[in-house]
Formats: C-alpha cells, sequence, structure tokens
C-alpha cells in the first residue's frame, strides 16, 4: 500500500474508504476512493495540471491556506498516475 493516493496525493490513512474499487469491487491500494472508483479514475480526461488545480481549490474550502495547499500539491506531476502518461 502507498502512503498516498498516486492521483492526488492525499495521505491514504485520510481516505475514509481505504482505496478505490476495481470492477469487481476489490480494493486498489494505490488510489484513493475520490480518484479511482469501479476500475477507472473518477476525473478521466484530467490532466496532471488540472488535478494540482482542483486540489488546491478543495482544500484551500477546507480552511487550508492557499499558500500550504500549492506547496502540498507540487508533486502531483510525479505521481504513478502521470509518470505513466508522460
Amino acid at each position: 500500500m502507498n502512503k498516498f493516493c498516486q492521483s492526488c496525493g492525499m495521505p491514504m490513512k485520510q481516505d475514509p474508504k481505504a482505496g478505490g474499487t476495481e470492477k469487481d469491487g476489490t480494493k486498489n491500494l494505490n488510489y484513493c476512493n475520490y480518484c479511482y472508483e469501479n476500475g477507472a479514475f473518477t476525473q478521466p480526461n484530467f490532466t496532471a495540471k488540472q488535478m494540482q488545480d482542483f486540489c488546491l481549490d478543495k482544500m484551500n474550502e477546507g480552511g487550508m491556506p492557499r499558500f500550504f495547499a500549492w506547496v502540498l500539491t507540487r508533486g502531483i506531476p510525479r505521481l504513478e498516475r502521470w509518470r505513466e502518461a508522460s
């Protein structure tokens, strides 16, 4: 199991469903349930930059200062999902 979702970078211990799901219902421990459901990405057409912007906005909505959210999203392009796309 990865410590962080390999799509959005969220700590996996913060995922309320403890991972995404495959089509057969088994857990996928590389991606959180917000990014991966039923064997597919929930935002299949996102680029790494779009994921960064999306996560930054969500963290800011949750009360995190924009600067800290920006710092935490800088590593998204290096995560497994985005490395495979390049």
